[in-house]
C-alpha cells in the first residue's frame, strides 16, 4: 500500500479571523458544533480532511467540502479551512465517502477465537485485509451459525478490541441443534419450535440485530418454512432483520446429486419465493444472502430473480440481497467432481488416528467403477457437477502433482487427452493426489458475468464480502477477502460502467445501513459517527487473485472508524477502534 497523500499542518490564524469563521460555520452546522465549540476552546477538531469530494453515499453526486472530526463523530462539513485543528490532512483529488458496512461477513463466528475477531492475535482482530478494504463494520454470524450465548461472544468482542465495528445475528442452526440435538435430520414440532423461540429472543435480548440461516446447510435444510416464520416473527419487535444464505442458489442445492436424490430440488426461484413469504408474513426485513444463479445450466436466470424480488418490494414485502462482484463463489474453491457417495464412508468418518493411513480415493474410485450400474450412476453426477461448477472451460487446476496442469481449465485438459471432461474428472483422481478428493484442488467459476452484473444494477443490492479476517499465513483464500469493495467500484462502475460511482458507493454505504436500521453510519453526515474512507479514483482497485489472493487493495489512503485512523497514509495501523454495534446503540 502506497504512501501518497501529503498532510498540511494547521494553519495560524487571528483570533478575530477565527472567530467570525467558526461563527459562520455554527450558523451552518448547527447545536452540535455549537454546544461543544466556545470561543477560545482550541482546536475546533480532532481531524480536518481537506479540499476532498464528498460521495456522501445517498447516491447523490460529489460536492466539494471538508469535513471535520472531533471525537468519534462528523461534527462539521464545508469550509473549515480557516479553523483551528490537530491534525489537517490533505485530500484534495481524492473522495471521501463513508465506510463501507459489510452486510454478510464472516470475521467472526464459532469459529471466531481460532481465525476470527476474538482470536487471541491482535493482528487479526484488527482485521487487516477488510479494513484496508475500506470495511469499517461486519455483521457476522451467518448461515445459521453463531456462538452461544450471543452475550458471551459480545462481552469478549469488547474486551479484546477489534479493527471494525461488529454486529451480530443470532444463528438458525445454532438454536436449531440445541433444541433438536442430533435428531434435526426432520421438521421441528411445534414443542421444539417453541423452545428455538425462546433462545431466539434471549439472544436479541443479548445485543443481537436479526437472525441468520443457512438453508442450504446442515442442520437448517430441514426446516420448513413455517418454522423460520415462527422463529423470524419473534425478531419482529425488536426491529430485526433476517439474512438468509437461502435453500437453493441454481438449479438445485450443493447436495443434491441426480443419482441419489430422485425428488424435484428447490431452485434459486423457489428460495427466493420462500423469503419473500418470510418477510410478507412477519413483516420483517429479509435478505436474500450472496444471491447468484449457479451453474452453467442455469446462467441467466438472474432476471427472473429479479423480477420476483422487484414485484414483491412493489407489494410492500421488504427484501433486499446482497452480492460479492466475483465469478467464483467460496464452495467453488472447493470444487470435487467425483460425488461423495463414491467414497463410502471414507468422507465422512471420524479423523483418524495420526498413524492411519488417509483414504486411497483413487482405489476407492476404482471398485465403483467396476460396477457398471455405478459407473452409469456416477458418470452422470459427474457430469451435472461439472456444469454446476460453471462447465469444463471454467474449471480450473490450481494444484496437482504435474505443475504442468496448473492454471489450465478441464477442457483444456481433456481436449489434449482426447477424452471427454467426465474422464478427465476420473484420470485427475488416479492419477493425481490420490489421498485427496478429486485428486486436484480445482476451482470452477459457476457464476456468469451477466448475472453478476444484472444483480449489481439493482437498487436494492448491497455489498458484501462472505468473506473472513485473513492473514499471509492462512493460505489460499477467496480473493473477495481482500478485494471485494475496491473490486466493485473498479470493475463495474469505473471499467464496465455497469453501474455510476454513485451507485458503487451507495451500495456499500447507506443501502446496509438503511437494511440494518443504522440510522448514524453509512452517510456522511453532521452528528453521524465518523466511519470513513478517503480513496483515490484513479488509483483504487482490488490486487487480490486467485493465485495471489494475500494482496492488499490499492487507491485507499485512509479508513476512519469511529473518528481512529486504521488505515493511515495507506499504510495499516493495527488500531482496534471497532465497537460491538447494538440495537440500542446503533
Amino acid at each position: 500500500m502506497r504512501r501518497t497523500t501529503v498532510e498540511r499542518k494547521a494553519p495560524k490564524t487571528s483570533y478575530s479571523r477565527w472567530l467570525i469563521t467558526l461563527t459562520v460555520i455554527l450558523s451552518i452546522a448547527g447545536p452540535l458544533v455549537g454546544a461543544a465549540d466556545r470561543v477560545g476552546d482550541e482546536p475546533s477538531f480532532d481531524v480536518i480532511l481537506f479540499g476532498g469530494r464528498v460521495l456522501d453515499g445517498s447516491g447523490n453526486p460529489w460536492f466539494r467540502a471538508d469535513v471535520g472530526i472531533r471525537g468519534d463523530r462528523i461534527v462539521a462539513i464545508g469550509r473549515l479551512d480557516d479553523l483551528p485543528a490537530k491534525r489537517v490532512i490533505d485530500v484534495r483529488g481524492k473522495i471521501i465517502v463513508p465506510g463501507f458496512i459489510d452486510l454478510h461477513s464472516h470475521a467472526d463466528g464459532p469459529g471466531g477465537r481460532r481465525r476470527g475477531l476474538r482470536s487471541e492475535d491482535v493482528h487479526r482482530r484488527a482485521a487487516p485485509n477488510l479494513v484496508s478494504q475500506g470495511i469499517t463494520t461486519v455483521v457476522v454470524n451467518q448461515d445459521g451459525r453463531s456462538p452461544w450465548p450471543i452475550a458471551e461472544q459480545r462481552a469478549e468482542l469488547e474486551r479484546k478490541g477489534t479493527g471494525p465495528n461488529v454486529i451480530l445475528l443470532v444463528g438458525h442452526g445454532t438454536v436449531r441443534r440445541r433444541v433438536m440435538g442430533d435428531d434435526f435430520r426432520r421438521p421441528a414440532t411445534p414443542d421444539e419450535i417453541e423452545k428455538m423461540r425462546r433462545l431466539v429472543r434471549q439472544g436479541m435480548e443479548e445485543g443481537a440485530y436479526g437472525l441468520s440461516a443457512g438453508l442450504e446447510y446442515v442442520p437448517g435444510r430441514w426446516s420448513t418454512t413455517e418454522e423460520l416464520v415462527a422463529l423470524v416473527d419473534v425478531i419482529a419487535p425488536f426491529g430485526g432483520v433476517f439474512i438468509s444464505h437461502q435453500r437453493s442458489e441454481g438449479a438445485d442445492p450443493m447436495w443434491y446429486w441426480p443419482s441419489q436424490h430422485q425428488m424435484r430440488p428447490p431452485t434459486l426461484l423457489d428460495a427466493v419465493r420462500e423469503t419473500i413469504e418470510i418477510g410478507q408474513r412477519t413483516g420483517v426485513p429479509v435478505v436474500a444472502s450472496h444471491i447468484k444463479a449457479k451453474g452453467a445450466h442455469y446462467w441467466g436466470s438472474s432476471r427472473a430473480a429479479i423480477r420476483l424480488i422487484a414485484e414483491a418490494r412493489a407489494q410492500g414485502i421488504e427484501i433486499w440481497a446482497d452480492q460479492y462482484p466475483y465469478t467464483t463463489t467460496g464452495s467453488d474453491g472447493n470444487t470435487v467432481l467425483i460425488p461423495r457417495w463414491a467414497f463410502g464412508q471414507a468422507m465422512t468418518r471420524p479423523a483418524a488416528q495420526p498413524s492411519s493411513p488417509p483414504p486411497d480415493y483413487a482405489a476407492l474410485l476404482d471398485e465403483v467403477l467396476a460396477n457398471p450400474w455405478q459407473a452409469e450412476k456416477l458418470k452422470r453426477d459427474i457430469a451435472h457437477e461439472i456444469a454446476r461448477r460453471g462447465g469444463p472451460e471454467h474449471i480450473v487446476v490450481f494444484e496437482y502433482p504435474d505443475h504442468q496442469f496448473i492454471g489450465k481449465t478441464l477442457a483444456e485438459l481433456a481436449a489434449a487427452r482426447h477424452v471427454s471432461a467426465v474422464e478427465m474428472a476420473l484420470i485427475l483422481q488416479r492419477e493425481g493426489f490420490r489421498h485427496r478428493p478429486g485428486g486436484a484442488r480445482l476451482r470452477g467459476f459457476s457464476l456468469w458475468e451477466g448475472d453478476v452484473e444484472a444483480y449489481a444494477a439493482q437498487p436494492w443490492t448491497a455489498t458484501a464480502t462472505d468473506g473472513g479476517v485473513a492473514l499471509p499465513e492462512d493460505g489460499p483464500v477467496h480473493a473477495r477477502f481482500y478485494g471485494t469493495f475496491p473490486r466493485k467500484i473498479r470493475r463495474y462502475a469505473l471499467e464496465k460502467r455497469v453501474i455510476s460511482i454513485e451507485h458503487a458507493i451507495r451500495s456499500a454505504t447507506s443501502l446496509p445501513a438503511q437494511i440494518l436500521r443504522l440510522w448514524e453510519r453509512g452517510l456522511v453526515r453532521q452528528g453521524f459517527y465518523a466511519d470513513l474512507v478517503v480513496l483515490d479514483v484513479a488509483r483504487v482497485r482490488d490486487r487480490a487473485t486467485f493465485f495471489q489472493p494475500h494482496r492488499y487493495a490499492e487507491g485507499i489512503d485512509y479508513v476512519f472508524i469511529n473518528g481512529r485512523p486504521v488505515v493511515d497514509r495507506g499504510r495499516l495501523t493495527w488500531a482496534l477502534p471497532g465497537k460491538v454495534l447494538t440495537p440500542h446503540r446503533r
